[in-house]
């Protein structure tokens, strides 16, 4: 199959979490003899502050972990559209420009018969509605949301038996336990300080229980304003700044544990959607200590593939039973591992959305 893919940036994770999966079902796509082609806009936000901060260099640790993807740049959405043509399946992220949403989908009027996806893993359907009703889908033939809390927004908007639930997973080819076990020490976070999503939610999930446990503290992450950083100071952890993904299982490697800290948006008005962070996470074997979010779609075994808490002062206690209990930390590895390789992980993906389009291309009885 010919699959053209429009994503916002696919060479840089910086701030664009929605690289990581990408690079990994594509991965796995072309391991099974997919012809793949990726488009991004020149000039990509995440791509220009990546390069701003951290110069050439910082692509280096994706081109070594996945040497057989690469992008191509357009300039103008009519140019970008155009080189849909000849594709048997096209998938557009929902952070492209709405224009070049408009111009794949004109497409079809011009004896385009490829089937067309929106692919949405983010939350502005409902904390910026006004912005995503100036796409204009009609032309597409479904849409892949990350959660069952964003498919039913898109069916209440009329999609109903055309918007598919399409989880985050992980990349286990990259993301897996160490060959060696290494000595591990302490804590390690790794994400976005934000836009006062979890401003609180950090200190009081985090940043407090972490001291109160007297576990050493490392967090990664880009957008920490100058307060932020005070903030994680004072509170005795080290900020180590931007981390390429890549890297991420190196580093999970060398801790003793992590925490997921959900943005407020995953946890009151779209609930049930964890960040791909958990997923990879377990997939690399360390053990996760959750803020609480509500698990509706039963993705894990809470309690058992990871520990989730109701208040700091849980978390504290949580992070001390971890911190003197390796029984506890052994068993949530294992369990974790399990649920990832079962039931999530790129290749069980890739498997869904040929469903999907099977199903789409299916005649009408």
């Amino acid at each position: 199959m010919k699959i053209v893919y429009f994503t916002h940036s696919l060479s840089s994770c910086w701030n664009h979490g929605n690289a990581h999966f990408l690079r990994g079902v594509l991965s796995e796509l072309i391991a099974r003899g997919h012809e793949v082609k990726v488009l991004e806009p020149e000039g990509a936000w995440s791509l220009t502050n990546l390069l701003k901060d951290h110069g050439a260099d910082a692509l280096k640790p994706y081109r070594d972990a996945y040497p057989e993807l690469s992008s191509r740049t357009y300039e103008r959405p009519e140019e970008g559209a155009a080189q849909a043509w000849g594709a048997d399946l096209v998938i557009v992220h929902e952070w492209n420009d709405s224009e070049l949403v408009a111009a794949v989908g004109r497409l079809r009027a011009r004896g385009g018969r490829f089937t067309r996806l929106v692919h949405d893993t983010h939350h502005r359907a409902v904390s910026a509605p006004h912005e995503m009703r100036a796409y204009d889908l009609d032309a597409y033939d479904g849409v892949l949301a990350f959660g069952a809390a964003l498919t039913r927004v898109y069916e209440r908007r009329g999609w109903a038996n055309r918007v598919f639930t399409w989880h985050e997973a992980a990349d286990i080819r990259r993301f897996h336990p160490p060959a060696q076990e290494q000595d591990r020490q302490g804590l390690v976070w790794i994400g976005n300080w934000g836009d006062g999503e979890r401003s609180r939610e950090i200190v009081d999930f985090l940043l407090k229980p972490a001291r109160e446990a007297g576990l050493p503290l490392d967090i990664y992450g880009v957008r920490y304003p100058a307060e932020a950083k005070r903030t994680v100071a004072r509170f005795g952890a080290r900020y180590d700044g931007w981390l390429a993904n890549a890297a991420a299982a190196d580093v999970f490697a060398k801790h003793l544990a992590t925490v997921h800290v959900p943005r407020r948006f995953y946890t009151e008005v779209l609930p049930g959607i964890p960040t791909i962070r958990v997923f990879e996470a377990l997939a690399c074997g360390i053990p996760l200590v959750s803020a609480p979010w509500e698990d509706s779609e039963h993705l894990f075994r809470v309690g058992d593939d990871f520990l989730m808490v109701r208040d700091g002062a849980e978390m504290t206690r949580e992070l001390l039973e971890l911190k003197n209990d390796p029984a506890l930390r052994q068993s949530l590895v294992r369990s974790g591992l399990e649920t990832i390789r079962n039931r999530h992980t790129c290749a069980h993906r890739v498997d869904e959305l040929m469903t999907i389009v099977e199903r789409l291309r299916a005649p009408v009885l």
